[in-house]
């Protein structure tokens, strides 16, 4: 029998890693207006920008702005990413007390991603972590290309287990495994998940994948089997890295509550709300939107998961 949990934490993912490879500048106003609507749907977390440099991530030149500007909840946790001790600096000035922080787990991705070695990344990040967490604040930190790299091909097992165990050391609140360039497959997955929680982990492990072979959903389910309950989407499968050739959307929230609902478990997501969303970011993008629900018109199929 497949051991499922009751209930799944999401978070929201689209206003940072699913525009953020958008070509065309997404006018603030409109990401404000992304982040409000999708803090009435019932999601509990939203990574709401990126404090990166806006020569190599121009999307998220306006970081500063959008956070202080969004209409936050005391209910909803608001993230905002950050690459190094300068995001880090710049973030602590808007008022972000939730941080996400990155390093990928393959050197060339990471050299192509923040101009650093991995060691050099966890050095510098090591800094923002004990300075983040004196000051109480929230700590999550993403390993990128934790199954393959776009430019080094498959990723080892051992070398991912190494960073979880360093970061625990470093006491932070969240890991996230992430499949960056959607390659991993189901038995993969399962295997890393499960090789993490057996370390005994403190922290709380999420998932973050992508769909670029389309196994997305399988993938979910692996990650679900081998027990976790905390996962990454974006709505209307939105996504991308600029730093990873041929890594396509996130997995799509819409996509992704229906199947939870579907098999009886909880979100706390109301899906028409969500489904409002999707309508929003149709007309923030010139891209076909990866999700499947908004493409099919049968409202009964929206009425099984309200």
């Amino acid at each position: 029998m497949i051991n499922l949990p009751k209930s799944v934490n999401i978070l929201e993912s689209g206003p940072r890693d699913g525009i953020q490879n958008e070509k065309t500048f997404i006018p603030t106003a409109k990401k404000l207006e992304l982040i409000n609507a999708l803090s009435e749907t019932g999601l509990k977390r939203i990574e709401a920008t990126s404090f990166v440099s806006p020569k190599h991530v121009p999307q998220m030149a306006d970081a500063t702005e959008v956070y202080q500007n969004m209409m936050k909840k005391n209910d909803i946790q608001y993230l905002a990413l950050i690459p190094n001790l300068r995001g880090f600096e710049l973030a602590k000035k808007a008022g972000v007390r939730e941080m996400a922080l990155v390093a990928g787990a393959s050197e060339t991705f990471n050299r192509n991603n923040v101009r650093m070695s991995v060691k050099e990344s966890m050095r510098q990040l090591s800094i923002v972590i004990e300075t983040a967490k004196e000051e109480g604040m929230f700590v999550r930190f993403s390993i990128a290309t934790s199954f393959y790299c776009p430019y080094e091909g498959l990723v080892s097992q051992e070398t991912v287990l190494a960073m979880v165990k360093e970061l625990e050391e470093m006491q932070v609140n969240e890991i996230v495994l992430c499949d960056t360039i959607g390659r991993a497959n189901p038995k993969q997955v399962y295997e890393l998940f499960s090789r993490v929680l057996d370390q005994g982990s403190t922290a709380t492990i999420t998932a973050h994948l992508h769909d670029t072979y389309g196994l997305s959903k399988a993938n979910s389910l692996a990650a679900l089997h081998a027990g976790i309950s905390s996962f990454d989407t974006a709505i209307g499968g939105l996504g991308g890295c600029p730093f990873a050739p041929g890594a396509a959307g996130n997995d799509s929230t819409e996509d992704f509550v229906f199947m939870l609902h579907e098999m009886g478990i909880q979100t706390g997501v109301h899906f028409e709300k969500l489904m409002d969303c999707v309508k929003l970011v149709k007309s923030m993008t010139k891209r076909s939107l990866m999700g499947h629900l908004q493409q099919i018109t049968n409202k009964g199929h929206e009425q099984t998961v309200q």
